[in-house]
């Protein structure tokens, strides 16, 4: 391949037909679709999602890129091309002018591993406060390891914070893996393919701040038990009380409470709540 990659972007070329098939069949592609791809790079995905979609709409930043991307997809009239930086981007604005392009409702990429969860937070929002217009499906190239903390189940190793985040916001699958020698050049790290079907957990959270700071300092530290964790915003023996009540084993850790349990315990929490203590001005 005559394109460099540029290490600041986290750039790899995906080049293995397996993996394009799989992130393709994932998506369940129709031809009324509207797809946005942050990312495209070299285009290869892109050109494999253009038959059989309404409209792509891909976000690159890097100038070499788009300027390949134009000479090779510039003429075909269902891809639009925007330069700049996906997570600062105002896409609704930006697709103003391109009524054929607005409201992308689903998003297909292989995204830049290094800011795969800034890219997770303007996708999904956040559990105080999540996307104003949820995406109907987002299938996602992304790094192995953080792949098995989006789909990991309570009390595995790989469940935390961001499983919380994630699970509580949307439905979250893992569709296939794809090693290191599936890229140019290769990463050191093997990728996945992933699924997130974006919905409200039920119960949902009364109050979802309270639910984002609890779930934050619930996971300070993994190795403690959850009602040490929680000191500074519950007393132990209230905690200890309310856990028992919940049937729940008051030596619990952060990692053993389904996402469902994460916010039964914030609504059930009420008046024991202690208020943080305000920042220290110095």
């Amino acid at each position: 391949m005559n394109l460099k990659t540029r290490k600041q972007f986290g750039q790899h070329w995906l080049r293995s037909e397996k993996a394009l098939e799989r992130i393709v069949a994932a998506a369940e592609l129709q031809k009324c679709d509207r797809i946005l791809e942050i990312g495209p790079g070299t285009g290869i995905l892109t050109r494999c999602l253009l038959p059989e979609v309404e409209s792509v709409v891909a976000v690159e930043i890097d100038r070499d890129l788009c300027t390949n991307l134009v000479k090779k997809l510039g003429k075909v009239d269902n891809f639009l091309l925007l330069q700049g930086d996906f997570l600062t981007l105002d896409l609704e604005t930006n697709l103003t002018a391109f009524p054929k392009f607005q409201n992308p409702h689903k998003v297909v990429a292989n995204i830049p591993y290094n800011i795969t969860g800034p890219i997770l937070e303007k996708l999904l929002g956040t559990i105080a406060q999540p996307v104003s217009k949820a995406f109907e499906l987002i299938v996602l190239l992304v790094q192995k390891e953080v792949a098995e903390r989006l789909y990991a189940k309570p009390a595995s190793r790989a469940f935390g914070a961001l499983s919380v985040r994630v699970q509580y916001l949307a439905e979250c699958e893992f569709i296939a893996d794809v090693p290191a020698k599936a890229f140019y050049p290769p990463p050191k790290v093997d990728s996945a393919v992933v699924r997130l079907r974006p919905r409200q957990v039920q119960p949902e959270a009364i109050e979802p701040n309270k639910l984002d700071t609890l779930v934050k300092l619930g996971f300070g530290s993994k190795r403690k038990m959850l009602r040490n964790n929680l000191k500074s915003v519950i007393d132990i023996p209230d905690l200890t009380q309310l856990l028992e009540q919940l049937n729940i084993n008051p030596q619990v850790r952060a990692e053993d409470l389904s996402v469902e349990q994460w916010v039964t315990l914030c609504n059930t929490l009420g008046m024991i709540w202690k208020p943080l203590d305000p920042p220290d001005p110095t």
